[in-house]
């Protein structure tokens, strides 16, 4: 008797197992709790297995039988794509799935455009994209759960390919008031007198203090965080001024206080923005496509042309 399963219940499926619950993946792939539930429900139904575990305090956990379905099912979709990027490559159409990483430090302000802007010229392209910071996006290309990433070249290792798109140099990001917010320029020798903001991400962390390091001094650490946002609003509301290469396209903080961004002087390591990917996964067409694309976008795009304000 021929199974009656498909390839999106073992989307779902997956979805649920890297994102740990039935809600967050439900507001990850914008589908409903419910339709995710029965999926997941009709595959045990048809195959007679219990994939999860359900306890009342910490939701779903998988069980062994789920594991070794889990791999089974990621293997099954590998080879389905694989077979609708061979279709799209012989039909020489853009289709199939893509699932793009970008680091979390600029995801916010480059991947929804970059986005919109693939997804309307290729609309049988299945977009997915993840944020993850450099560590897991390494790691995630090696498993061949991201088809490609956004990244700076950040550590990146001998195994993977590096795409460099654009360089970005630093800068420094003030409030209205500080002392140094209406300079040109600033030096790290001069921001080291100030209290700062640490985006503290990994890989990037040591680059930001690599900036001052490489001079012999050390900046006046006040505050740390691992969202971007938090940081430009630590920043506008003066604990402290911070350090950034990306700069976003409105020069208010999320809570509307006003920011200033000023270039750093001297010779300060610039980051170059690239695409990131295994070894041979610019062979696929809608691959490429998309690297082709990204090109054209960043290089056309006013984010990566730095001015003073």
């Amino acid at each position: 008797m021929p199974l009656r399963i498909t390839f999106r219940q073992l989307e779902y499926f997956v979805a649920v197992c890297d994102c740990g619950s039935i809600a967050h993946a439900a507001q990850k792939i914008n589908v409903s709790s419910p339709s995710i539930s029965a999926a997941i429900a009709q595959l045990e139904a048809e195959f007679g297995l219990k994939l999860f575990v359900r306890r009342h305090a910490h939701g779903l956990s998988l069980s062994q039988t789920g594991e070794l379905f889990l791999n089974a099912a990621r293997e099954t979709l590998e080879k389905a794509n694989a077979l609708n990027q061979l279709a799209a490559d012989v039909a020489g159409t853009v289709r199939g799935n893509l699932r793009v990483g970008c680091l979390l430090t600029f995801a916010q302000i480059v991947l929804p455009r970059l986005r919109r802007s693939f997804v309307d010229l290729f609309p049988e392209v299945v977009f997915s994209q993840f944020e993850r910071d450099q560590s897991e996006l390494f790691n995630e290309l090696r498993a061949a759960r991201l088809d490609i990433a956004l990244t700076y070249d950040l550590n990146i290792p001998a195994d993977l390919n590096f795409v460099p798109l654009v360089e970005l140099s630093p800068f420094a990001l003030f409030s209205e008031g500080h002392p140094l917010a209406d300079r040109p320029y600033v030096s790290p020798v001069d921001l080291a007198r100030y209290p700062m903001v640490l985006l503290d991400l990994p890989m990037s962390t040591d680059y930001f203090l690599s900036i001052f390091s490489s001079l012999g001094i050390r900046p006046e650490i006040a505050e740390r965080t691992r969202d971007m946002a938090v940081m430009r609003s630590l920043v506008a509301n003066n604990f402290g001024y911070s350090v950034a290469n990306i700069r976003p396209l409105s020069n208010l903080a999320p809570d509307g206080q006003k920011l200033r961004f000023v270039p750093l002087s001297g010779s300060v390591r610039p980051l170059n923005m690239g695409l990131l990917m295994s070894e041979g996964a610019a062979n696929a067409r809608t691959v490429s496509t998309f690297i082709e694309h990204a090109k054209n976008f960043i290089q056309n795009d006013d984010t990566f042309h730095f001015a003073a304000s």
